[in-house]
């Protein structure tokens, strides 16, 4: 259980170690860069099936950023949709024998939330400015900024640990289940992998894209009633 459940260090360099699941994340980041960077020199003018299914997820999830950003679509969704897709990858991964999911050490994950906390603000003050973009912290009374801040600072660590939490239980229960039962039941623990999956990596994303999304709608909104 402690070798295929928890995170292993392959390396120590000092005070830094390298666990597998950090090794795991840095080789899906280059294949996922290394994918995109093929699929878009390899366009044809009549797909093939490979094609066609990247394209239509690539379609699904830039409408899914035009729904709630409309007017910043190119701005957000290579952000959004590069989150999503290496949260959908690194979910998967682990079905492959010898590999673990990344998202089941709360380090890579608190790294995603990390990135997600300092990307709501990058957007909004690329967008707004950064004098309009603080001065939401504010409103609509300047005494409710230490509310807005341990807003800010909550969301982040339940973003980490809800992901954490939903892919770590559930290696724990594919693993009891193949103890008691042995192999005999493969395929339902396999497709419940393979929904909950999908299922974490849609609602990181998502959530990631509605802190995004509310910063920058909550600032125009301002920004429209002020110039009224």
């Amino acid at each position: 259980m402690e070798g295929g459940i928890f995170p292993q260090v392959l390396w120590t360099f000092g005070p830094l170690k390298i666990t597998d699941t950090l090794a795991t994340s840095v080789a899906l980041t280059l294949v996922l860069w290394l994918t995109g960077w093929w699929l878009t020199r390899h366009l044809r003018l009549h797909p093939g099936p490979v094609q066609t299914a990247v394209e239509g997820a690539v379609l699904a999830m830039e409408n899914a950023v035009r729904d709630l950003v409309p007017r910043h679509v190119d701005r957000i969704a290579p952000f959004i949709m590069g989150l999503w897709w290496f949260l959908l990858t690194a979910n998967l991964i682990g079905l492959i024998p010898g590999l673990q999911s990344p998202t089941r050490d709360l380090s890579i994950t608190s790294a995603l939330a990390l990135l997600v906390f300092l990307s709501v603000h990058w957007f909004g003050v690329r967008i707004q400015g950064l004098k309009a973009y603080l001065r939401h912290y504010l409103q609509p009374f300047p005494f409710l900024l230490p509310f807005h801040l341990v807003s800010e600072i909550t969301r982040t660590v339940a973003l980490a640990v809800r992901l954490f939490g939903n892919m770590m239980s559930l290696d724990l229960v594919a693993l009891i289940v193949l103890m008691l039962a042995g192999f005999l039941v493969p395929v339902p623990v396999l497709m419940l992998h393979v929904v909950e999956a999908l299922v974490q990596a849609y609602i990181f994303g998502m959530l990631a894209l509605v802190y995004i999304a509310g910063g920058i709608q909550a600032h125009e909104v301002k920004a429209r009633g002020e110039t009224r």
